[in-house]
């Protein structure tokens, strides 16, 4: 498993590591014994040790938690999101494990849950203004509840839509960017699909393939979603770095 052996958070994570293991939990939704149970796997870097030997946590551990959760609602076994997680770079940060979880999510079907105002900024751990909101719903994060003070949130993206509100973008941007986004992935999508089904679906029909290579592609189908997703966010993250380095320099 790569992790941090030394217990130090990224650059950018660093002045975040202000949890503590109940706060953390709390946050994640999940339990105390659980967040030391994944620590005991591997699972979770180590805390940074603050005053008074207190293990202090931060973004990129709650991302990584989130990740885990979505992976296991997949269906992949502890066994497998090792492997997962082992095959990530090491120095992703909290955003990019938030990425990684919210592509994952994309492959589930929609589980919007409804909650209160209330409720939406403790899951989200700080107030949010009503400009903050619609940035949120601009990001589709959430939608307000006609005539009621709730909200219909998706759990997938909350996180990450969270993280970027500090971002300097503008809702028009935001939108656009999204368009984007939406257009490509679903050309990617149907690209992908093609290549499936020519390659492997129609042999299979057709009886070429022998029983091994069924059993293995049966297999391989029931996995395939989060390593597409995986090989996807790593090509773009590559890809964007290109980008960037070639408009900025660097």
């Amino acid at each position: 498993m790569a992790v941090d052996t030394e217990g130090t958070a990224a650059p950018q994570d660093a002045a975040e590591s202000h949890l503590t293991v109940d706060e953390l939990a709390a946050r994640a939704g999940v339990t105390v014994r659980t967040v030391r149970f994944y620590s005991a796997r591997g699972l979770l870097p180590p805390p940074e040790i603050g005053p008074r030997r207190v293990g202090r946590y931060g973004f990129a551990h709650l991302s990584r938690l989130a990740l885990i959760e979505e992976l296991q609602h997949q269906g992949l076994t502890l066994a497998a999101i090792e492997r997962y997680l082992s095959r990530l770079p090491d120095d992703l940060s909290a955003h990019d494990l938030a990425i990684h979880r919210a592509l994952v999510a994309s492959w589930t079907p929609d589980e919007a849950a409804e909650t209160t105002r209330e409720k939406l900024e403790r899951r989200a751990g700080r107030s949010l203004t009503d400009a903050d909101l619609d940035r949120l719903a601009a990001m589709n994060v959430l939608e307000r509840v006609p005539g009621q003070d709730a909200f219909r949130v998706d759990p997938a993206l909350l996180g990450l839509g969270v993280q970027l509100l500090d971002v300097p973008v503008g809702l028009e941007t935001i939108r656009a960017a999204r368009a984007v986004l939406l257009e490509h992935a679903g050309a990617t999508a149907r690209e992908l699909t093609r290549l499936f089904h020519d390659e492997v679906w129609e042999p299979y029909e057709r009886g070429e393939l022998d029983p091994e290579r069924v059993e293995t592609m049966r297999s391989l189908s029931a996995h395939l979603q989060p390593l597409v997703v995986q090989a996807l966010v790593t090509a773009f993250q590559r890809a964007l770095k290109d980008e960037l380095r070639a408009t900025y320099g660097g």
